[in-house]
């Protein structure tokens, strides 16, 4: 679906969103697609920002048979995300992980270098660890619910590969 560009300040409760929709092993749709139902190998959710718009999707790894019951799992876990919201408890983890991420990241000289010249070409400018930090610790639970509520009400574009 259509996501939020780059500078949108809601960029941060959709991180927590993506995250805890599909930011690993404990996330809502890992936890029903993979495990409870066993219908794919892979599955996580994204979001990616551009300068005017962005992107949010999810990914999953199935066996052709069982493509209708994933997308039928992934569209009601969506729905229901944007009706009622995310629990507190998957709020916390979602911040956590994005903190975690975000300060292990910086112990590569890679990410850091990326980081850096990212906020050259495409920021006005670097925000401090500090400031990203005190960005993901605002946001609220009815701000992910909110964020939600508009994503997941856009229409959605659907791309199949696999076997012909």
């Amino acid at each position: 679906m259509e996501g939020i560009a780059r500078n949108d300040p809601r960029r941060f409760a959709l991180s927590i969103l993506s995250t805890a929709l599909g930011g690993g092993t404990s996330s809502r749709l890992f936890q029903e697609v993979r495990e409870r139902r066993g219908l794919a190998y892979s599955v996580y959710a994204f979001a990616s920002h551009h300068a005017d718009s962005g992107l949010v999707g999810v990914s999953v790894g199935c066996l052709p048979a069982k493509q209708d019951e994933v997308l039928s799992v992934v569209r009601e876990q969506l729905g229901l995300v944007a009706r009622e919201g995310i629990s507190a408890e998957e709020l916390e983890r979602g911040k956590g992980q994005l903190r975690g991420g975000l300060v292990l990241g910086l112990e590569d000289s890679g990410s850091r270098m990326a980081r850096l010249g990212k906020s050259e070409l495409v920021h006005d400018r670097l925000l401090t660890l500090d400031e990203v930090l005190t960005h993901i610790d605002e946001v609220s639970i009815e701000d992910v619910r909110a964020v939600a509520a508009e994503i997941f009400s856009r229409p959605e574009v659907l791309a199949v590969v696999g076997p012909a």
